[in-house]
């Protein structure tokens, strides 16, 4: 397999093979570069790992697609967490980020399901109550 067919599989995987999530992923992996990031594709949870941004993710990183974007947030619970935050952008495609943003003024943080789906302690949130 070539290097260009195998990292076009390597996005189909991270896009969890969804169209919509494919899509994202491949402008991730390019708003990653303009913002200085290296990319590496991780195999156990099939995602990309882009490290060293100078900024455009929000808290400790933010995953568009199947791309996790970070200045170096990368411990195994983390990629973890954000990969299931993949799997929710192919299961909602282009409306995850509205849905993911309505959740968030409603429920904040820890109460976001979003967040809760993926794992709090993974992602390095506290628990409510």
């Amino acid at each position: 397999m070539s290097a260009a067919a195998s990292r076009r599989e390597q996005i189909r995987r991270a896009g969890r093979g969804k169209w919509q999530s494919v899509s994202v992923t491949r402008l991730a992996l390019r708003y990653a570069q303009l913002w200085g990031g290296t990319a590496r594709f991780d195999d156990e949870f099939s995602i990309f790992v882009c490290t060293g941004l100078r900024g455009g993710f929000g808290r400790g990183g933010t995953t568009f697609g199947g791309a996790y974007l970070t200045a170096n947030n990368t411990a195994r619970r983390v990629l973890r967490h954000e990969a299931i935050h993949a799997d929710q952008w192919a299961r909602f495609g282009l409306t995850f980020p509205f849905r993911y943003i309505v959740e968030e003024a409603r429920h904040r943080g820890s109460a976001n399901r979003f967040e809760i789906e993926a794992g709090l302690a993974d992602g390095g949130y506290r628990p409510t109550g």
